[in-house]
């Protein structure tokens, strides 16, 4: 009884905030939406999608009919006093729970976390690439959404968003006034494994991604993002040690007459 009402909150302020941010996301990115009608009407789902922008994890569910239930970084759980609880508050109400992303098998609580939704015959939401596209390409996906799929027969249903990197580029806190588009897919079809090997995980991320590349037409690299990322941040910081070291030798001071 007690769960009953712990839920019934939560479902209603997720509707809540998907009518007052829907008015504001419509006037303001005028989203094309493809595909609905792939979408089942009940049952569980997993909603696998690409990864461009911060906002696409509010873009998704302002045009999906059914309550979306994403992971979120730990530390939005954590935050000390009255601005750490309203974060805590507002996530949780709007079906996100926390997941620990500090590798070495710590996130293995969140996919105990996402099972038990699809147990209750609920969506859950994930972007395998597992962080943010760096330059709009589309990226090797991690295998977490198909592990899933496999140990529990539930059907993947790709997502394809456009434009969302156009319309909140990283480093922009509000979103620019642009045209984005939502495509969903038709379901992949999971028969359960009990124990999945790799090969049959890493083959469903495979063709995972690639129906998500099919909807978004994006350049597929078949590297982490994560990787890319940090060899960006390397050779940036390579080039500015660089730029530094020439200013500051001998043959760059200016020469007096």
């Amino acid at each position: 009884m007690g769960k009953a009402k712990t839920m019934k909150r939560p479902l209603k302020l997720y509707w809540f905030y998907i009518r007052v941010l829907g008015g504001f996301a419509w006037r303001r990115f005028t989203p094309t939406v493809k595909g609905l009608e792939n979408i089942p009407k009940a049952g569980p789902l997993i909603l696998a999608a690409n990864h461009l922008a911060v906002i696409d994890d509010a873009v998704i569910p302002l045009t999906f009919p059914r309550m979306v239930h994403y992971m979120a970084k730990e530390e939005y759980f954590t935050g000390k006093g009255i601005r750490g609880a309203f974060k805590k508050f507002f996530f949780t109400s709007a079906g996100t729970f926390p997941v620990n992303r500090s590798g070495g098998g710590k996130s293995a609580d969140a996919l105990l976390h996402a099972k038990e939704i699809l147990e209750r015959g609920e969506v859950f939401g994930i972007h395998p690439e597992g962080t943010r596209s760096p330059d709009g390409k589309l990226y090797r996906g991690h295998t977490g959404a198909a592990r899933l799929a496999l140990q529990t027969g539930v059907s993947i249903l790709p997502v394809g968003l456009i434009g969302t990197n156009d319309a909140q580029p990283i480093g922009q806190v509000m979103p620019k006034k642009v045209h984005i588009e939502i495509r969903y897919g038709k379901p992949i079809e999971v028969e359960k494994v009990e124990n999945p090997t790799h090969e049959q995980v890493r083959e469903l991320t495979d063709q995972m991604m690639k129906k998500i590349a099919e909807l978004t037409d994006q350049e597929y690299v078949n590297e982490y993002a994560q990787v890319v990322k940090k060899r960006m941040k390397e050779e940036r910081e390579a080039q500015l040690a660089a730029a530094a070291a020439s200013e500051s030798s001998p043959e760059a001071a200016p020469k007096g007459n």
